[in-house]
């Protein structure tokens, strides 16, 4: 990370597979750093004190909440966002998108993208789970519009389509 005189950082990361420097200003949160500099506005803004999760995005692999993390700790670090789930460009939907439209586990879709990454990260761990299991692995993402059983039946058909690929 490096500054200049103009008040702005600059920060070499990468994001959806690809190498990005960006210079912005000190102090930015991550989320607006995705969504304001780099366009990408899957991820989403709600509650902006890390309570709701929805925006949620993969850092190394790991789920983190952006609204709340300094952009300046991307630093040398992966970033995976909604946009980038079926990499390479590819117009596939992974599947786990496509559980969740299977499983009518979308409602108003806004935690949707939070859902699917975090999602991702539980069945890379854990590739069989159970119900409970699924139902704690997104307990830190809150969703206003279900009671969880779609998403949790979503979780349960990915798990299944990702053992047979």
């Amino acid at each position: 990370m490096e500054q200049n005189q103009k008040n702005t950082i600059e920060i070499g990361f990468t994001i959806n597979g690809e190498e990005r420097v960006i210079r912005t200003k000190p102090g930015k949160k991550l989320l607006d750093l995705i969504r304001e500099d780099l366009g990408l506005t899957g991820t989403k803004y709600s509650c902006g004190e890390g309570i709701c999760g929805t925006c949620t995005v993969l850092m190394d692999g790991r789920p983190v909440k952006s609204c709340q993390l300094d952009a300046s700790i991307v630093e040398n670090k992966e970033i995976l966002t909604i946009e980038g789930l079926s990499g390479d460009g590819d117009e596939e939907l992974h599947p786990i998108q496509k559980a969740f439209i299977e499983a009518g586990a979308v409602q108003c879709g806004y935690c949707t993208p939070a859902m699917i990454l975090r999602t991702k990260w539980f069945l890379e761990k854990n590739p069989d789970p159970s119900r409970e299991e699924a139902r704690k692995a997104i307990s830190p993402i809150l969703c206003r519009c279900t009671g969880y059983k779609k998403i949790i039946d979503a979780i349960m058909l990915a798990s299944e389509k990702m053992r047979r690929e």
